[in-house]
């Protein structure tokens, strides 16, 4: 399945599970994150140059002169999730300060680490406008 598919299902999807959800949110958008996105990330670890020996003092101490650099996959630092439900006020007329292109559906980007987990929708969580850092378009 082709990328911009899954996102056509997902807005589908999310326009399902938000008629479901009974509450309205006054300042979050409800987000279903996906799953994590993977990198590739260095890490450098010391490499001993041989037995530990004791010093003056008697402690053992072991050398470490060379560093090693080992490439490992991980999760990013970041998530992608659809947007189930909008704030309340969001596309409101009156609000000439917000910027109205979030809609339900939508792919966003936001830090793992962000916003509320929201227990009453199983896996999902509450952001607030500047937890968001990006749309998927």
């Amino acid at each position: 399945m082709n990328e911009t598919n899954e996102i056509i299902d997902q807005s589908a999807l999310a326009e399902s599970v938000a008629n479901g959800v009974k509450y309205q949110f006054l300042d979050f958008f409800l987000v279903k994150p996906l799953d994590p996105v993977k990198v590739k990330k260095e890490f450098s670890k010391p490499v001993t140059t041989g037995t530990p020996a004791k010093d003056a003092n008697g402690v053992e101490a072991q050398d470490f002169e060379n560093v090693e650099t080992e490439v490992k996959e991980v999760d990013s630092d970041y998530r992608r999730g659809i947007v189930i439900k909008c704030p309340l006020y969001y596309n409101e007329q009156s609000a000439d300060t917000v910027i109205r292109h979030i809609n339900v559906g939508d792919t966003v980007i936001f830090r793992d680490a962000a916003g509320l987990r929201f227990d009453l929708l199983k896996d999902s969580r509450l952001l607030r406008q500047y937890d968001i850092l990006g749309i998927e378009k």
